[in-house]
C-alpha cells in the first residue's frame, strides 16, 4: 500500500485529501503538517511514498521542500497543489522535481489519477530493480519461446495506441527485438543498436519519431474523451511523459500553443520493460 505524506496550511485541505485517499483506497496516509519546516522533520521518519504539498506554505514554500526531498531522499514522488496556478509557479514547481501540478480547489478525479499514476511509477522502479537484479540469470536462462511472446506483446501495446499500422512502429519492433535477443539491458543507445543492423540511424529515429508522435496524440485524445480510458491512465505516464500529454492535451482543446514532445529512447526502454509486465 502507498504511504502518503500530506503538507497543506488549511486544515480543510487536509481532512478532504484524507478523506479521498480513504475513500478510493489510493493508500495510507501516514502523516500530515501545516507548515514547511515541519515536513522535512517528520518524513524521515514516516518515509512516504508520496509527499502532497500546497505551493503557498509557512516558513518554506512547496518547492523549496521538494527539492530539499530530492537531495536526500530519491524514492519520494512528490505532488504539488496550490489556489494559484500561474505559468512561473507551474514551471517552478515542476523544476523542483515534482511528478504533477494540481490547482485548487480540489478535484477528486485529478487528486485520484495523480495518485495513481505516480503508484505506477513506484510500481514501475520497483520492476526495474527486479529486472536488473534477474539480468545475470536472464542471460543464462531466457529461452527463444520467452522472446517471442514479449516481442507479441510489444505489438499488442503498439496495436493498443493505435500505431501498429505505421511504417515507424516496424523499426521500433526490429529494434524492440535486437535488444531482446541480444540482452542488451543498459546504457541503451539507439544509435549503436541501429548501426548494428545496418540502418541509418537519423533516418530510423525520425521514422520512429513520427509513429510515438502519433501514439501521443491518440493517448491525449483518449484522454479528453475518457480521463479513466483504460489506455490512457495505463500508458500517459509509463510509455510518455503525462506533462507532455497534458500539453498535447491542452493543444487539441484549443487551450495551448505547444504540443507535447517524445523521447524515442525512453519509449523504447519503457515498452521493454511494459511488456515484461503482460
Amino acid at each position: 500500500m502507498l504511504k502518503i505524506y500530506i503538507a497543506d496550511d488549511d486544515t480543510n485541505i487536509v481532512k478532504i485529501l484524507k478523506n479521498i485517499i480513504n475513500k478510493k483506497q489510493l493508500g495510507m496516509v501516514v502523516g500530515f503538517c501545516y507548515d514547511g519546516e515541519t515536513v522535512l522533520d517528520e518524513i524521515e521518519e514516516c518515509n512516504p511514498d508520496i509527499l502532497i504539498i500546497d505551493y503557498l506554505m509557512p516558513n518554506k514554500d512547496g518547492a523549496s521542500v521538494v527539492k530539499e526531498v530530492h537531495k536526500k531522499y530519491k524514492n519520494i514522488y512528490c505532488i504539488i497543489i496550490s489556489q494559484v496556478s500561474d505559468e512561473e509557479m507551474i514551471k517552478d514547481s515542476y523544476d523542483s522535481g515534482i511528478e504533477y501540478f494540481v490547482s485548487k480547489p480540489i478535484n477528486i478525479l485529478e487528486i485520484e489519477n495523480a495518485i495513481k499514476m505516480v503508484k505506477e511509477k513506484v510500481e514501475m522502479a520497483a520492476i526495474i530493480k527486479k529486472i536488473k537484479d534477474m539480468i545475470s540469470i536472464e542471460k543464462e536462462t531466457k529461452k527463444p519461446n520467452d522472446n517471442k511472446e514479449q516481442i507479441d506483446c510489444i505489438k499488442l501495446i503498439l496495436s493498443q495506441i493505435g500505431i501498429l499500422g505505421e511504417k515507424g512502429s516496424y523499426d521500433i519492433i526490429n529494434i524492440c527485438k535486437y535488444i531482446i535477443n541480444n540482452k542488451i539491458y543498459e546504457p541503451l543507445s539507439i544509435k549503436n543498436v541501429c548501426l548494428d543492423l545496418g540502418y541509418k540511424p537519423k533516418t530510423i529515429k525520425q521514422r520512429m519519431r513520427r509513429a510515438i508522435n502519433i501514439g501521443l496524440i491518440n493517448i491525449a485524445n483518449a484522454g479528453i474523451e475518457d480521463y479513466m480510458n483504460d489506455y490512457f491512465v495505463k500508458y500517459s505516464n509509463t510509455l510518455f511523459d503525462f506533462e507532455s500529454v497534458k500539453k498535447e492535451m491542452d493543444y487539441i482543446r484549443g487551450k495551448g500553443d505547444l504540443r507535447g514532445s517524445v523521447n524515442v529512447t525512453k519509449f523504447i526502454e519503457s515498452l521493454l520493460i511494459q511488456s515484461r509486465m503482460k
